[in-house]
């Protein structure tokens, strides 16, 4: 069996970090042979990690051969347990690092790994470098919501936000709604706890009427309460990091809660039980909606690359769904909208002389 090592030649390739995740390369294998059998025009792909274990996996995948598989061996593994600064520094051979490597040399568009969320966004800023214009990259996450989906950015990348990160949070956003929701003039909204002009804190209150002057650039709609977000009311929810990490994982914790509590509640008696028989495909409906792994895969924003991190856990399933949006990404070229929009922006949102 030979196995293909990344090229210069493949600018559309996507580098995946197989060795990072907690449910090991197994699953990463699993995940590449379903995003190939299931999407269309997926760019090729290139697994990073160790050789010897990736081999056998993708010979048993029937993916040994394949034309749009490659290897590129990596022979060390940056763990969850590893602090970030100091796994870049000392485990130089990472599949990590060597998979964003890849994108900072030109030969991948894309990196999709599972590993140490700190590690993947202190060395994607490292190596791949902001936007220029950009300060601070963000993490988006996709939720669902009543008709549909939102963008809420940011979700943990950036806990100490300016009001200019926050106007380019709302750039980042919205192209990305454009790109995985087809969303072609996404309405952003101001996460704050009120509507009426100067509720909120220091921040909101000096981020909205930059929000309001990049109207060229952006579809702004205004303060928007956490009430409204659930509702058909914007497409992109703007705040800090450290705002929309806890509603990301409050929203999270919620879902298992009341999953959990109906599961409960419906066996609680025959009679139940039976009811939840009879309504077993709206059940399914529900579940289909609110699973994290159909928009698996948060991209980190702002950096001169495209980096998409997926939750440690994550089976084939999800995998293949960040797999999914990393070529969503590449092939609507986000990166170089991106900047147009950003340079725009930061001379409108500019104080008059």
């Amino acid at each position: 069996m030979t196995l293909s090592h990344a090229g210069s030649g493949h600018s559309a390739r996507i580098a995946v970090d197989a060795m990072g995740g907690d449910l090991g390369p197994a699953e990463v294998v699993a995940a590449v042979r379903l995003a190939l059998d299931e999407v269309h025009a997926l760019p090729p792909i290139t697994l990073v990690g160790d050789e010897a274990v990736l081999g056998p996996l993708l010979e048993r995948a029937g993916l040994a051969q394949h034309a749009a598989v490659g290897v590129l061996h990596a022979s060390e593994v940056i763990t969850m347990d590893d602090k970030p600064l100091v796994a870049w520094k000392r485990k130089r051979d990472a599949s990590m690092v060597r998979a964003i490597e890849l994108v900072k040399s030109g030969a991948a568009a894309a990196v999709v790994s599972c590993g140490n969320t700190g590690a993947l966004m202190a060395g994607g800023t490292l190596r791949l470098r902001m936007i220029e214009g950009v300060d601070r990259a963000a993490l988006a996450a996709v939720i669902p919501r009543d008709g549909g989906h939102f963008i809420l950015i940011d979700v943990g990348a950036n806990p100490e936000a300016t009001a200019e990160h926050l106007l380019h949070n709302a750039i980042l956003g919205s192209h990305y709604a454009r790109v995985v929701l087809g969303i072609t003039r996404p309405r952003v909204g101001l996460l704050t706890i009120g509507t009426e002009e100067g509720k909120g804190n220091a921040l909101t209150a000096a981020a909205h009427p930059l929000l309001r002057r990049a109207g060229h650039v952006i579809h702004y709609i205004g303060p928007t309460e956490g009430f409204q977000i659930f509702t058909d009311h914007c497409d992109v929810a703007v705040c800090d990091g450290f705002t929309g990490n806890l509603l990301l994982k409050s929203w999270e914790s919620l879902a298992h809660f009341f999953k959990g509590t109906l599961k409960r509640e419906l066996k609680a008696n025959p009679l139940r039980f039976a009811g939840s028989v009879l309504s077993l495909g709206a059940f399914d409906a529900l579940k289909r909606r609110i699973n994290p792994d159909r928009y698996s895969g948060a991209p980190l924003l702002g950096l001169r690359g495209n980096v998409l991190k997926a939750h440690g856990s994550s089976n084939r399933h999800a995998i293949c769904a960040a797999l999914r949006s990393a070529g969503e990404i590449v092939r609507a070229d986000m990166l170089r909208h991106i900047e147009a929009d950003i340079a725009r922006a930061n001379a409108l949102a500019a104080p008059p002389a």
